[in-house]
């Protein structure tokens, strides 16, 4: 049996799996560069469930894209596994390597880049669907595009399919984008930051679009973004990893990493979410950063590679060994020297736990 026949095909069935859908287990990527090797995924451990949202959170550099580019097949791991349905993509035949490829989507962050400007919506769409034999016959190929366009609040979708893609909005891009991804019944959808060059009354809309297929379908979602505050909104039942210079850092459902968190990296990505009411700035809790460069991952900082920024920094300490991801509360992880010697201490005023 391949791979791809082991993927349970309905929600109700995926519910009742053992088997992550995805699995990135020890997974790195070093790149030769002129300075040197760069390590830009450093030695991870990720996994996505059937219909799960995992959301990947960091700033830019941390290496959540290249960890995107592995889980969709698009990068050969340096080292470590890269797991569909339990199996190794880098050891499946070339068939059970097409299946995978179809079965997992990729929607890129620049929705302005990401269509062929030659083609209109309908080929756009139809191409997939031709290819891969889902349909037969041009008839059967635009009622499908039709469908999709409605499937992502494109109506009425004969509106859009002659269309350009300079004729759309960006959000109306993006939203083929995902039309795009779906022509081939995906089981997980890879976003990377996906909304983050909208605007963001435009960015909320696309959100709920992508929640309600997440839960009209079943499908899984490794959903990239610089923002926790999209993490809360699009993963609040799903989990959070945050990254940190190609390491995880923090690890736990995404209520308790949102209201909970642990690491003073994690710490400041929040503090760093504008507040609408100012009496609540006023009053938030910061964690002031020793430094704000973020160090080059040519030359990585001793220990723990935050310490340098680290407001809870202790000399000999957190410069000495590279600290470990460890259990600090009951199904959330940090590594974290200081943290994990002294346990997280109590949940600050402003966060109470959901």
């Amino acid at each position: 049996m391949s791979a791809l026949e082991k993927t349970p095909e309905t929600p109700e069935a995926a519910a009742g799996s053992r088997t992550p859908l995805m699995t990135l287990a020890g997974v790195s990527q070093v790149f030769d560069t002129k300075a040197g090797p760069i390590r830009a995924v450093d030695n991870i451990d990720l996994s996505v469930n059937p219909g799960e949202v995992l959301c990947l959170v960091g700033e830019s550099g941390s290496g959540k894209t290249t960890a995107a580019r592995m889980a969709a097949g698009l990068a050969r791991p340096t080292d470590g596994k890269v797991e569909f349905a339990g199996t190794d993509i880098w050891s499946m035949n070339r068939h059970d390597f097409g299946g995978f490829r179809r079965s997992v989507q990729y929607v890129h962050q620049d929705p302005y880049a990401s269509l062929n400007p030659t083609r209109t919506i309908q080929q756009t769409i139809t191409a997939p669907l031709l290819k891969h034999g889902v349909v037969k016959g041009n008839k059967a190929a635009a009622d499908k595009a039709a469908e999709l366009l409605t499937k992502v609040d494109l109506t009425p979708p004969e509106n859009y399919l002659p269309k350009y893609p300079h004729q759309l909005s960006g959000g109306q891009r993006q939203r083929v984008s995902v039309a795009r991804a779906l022509t081939l019944d995906p089981k997980l959808i890879i976003a990377d930051e996906s909304t983050s060059m909208l605007d963001v009354s435009i960015r909320i809309s696309v959100l709920a679009m992508l929640g309600r297929l997440r839960d009209d379908l079943g499908v899984g979602f490794l959903f990239i973004t610089h923002d926790l505050a999209i993490a809360k909104y699009f993963g609040w039942n799903g989990k959070t990893a945050v990254m940190y210079l190609g390491r995880i850092v923090e690890f736990g459902p995404t209520p308790k990493i949102i209201n909970a968190p642990t690491h003073p990296y994690t710490r400041a990505l929040i503090d760093a979410i504008p507040e609408p009411d100012p009496d609540l700035t006023k009053t938030k809790g910061r964690e002031s950063l020793r430094s704000l460069e973020i160090p080059s991952l040519a030359h990585l900082p001793t220990g723990c590679s935050f310490h340098p920024r680290c407001p809870m920094f202790e000399d000999g300490l957190c410069d000495g060994e590279v600290p470990e991801l460890v259990q600090i509360r009951p199904g959330q992880s940090a590594a974290c020297h200081v943290v994990a010697r002294d346990g997280a201490g109590e949940v600050r005023p402003d966060e109470p736990v959901a």
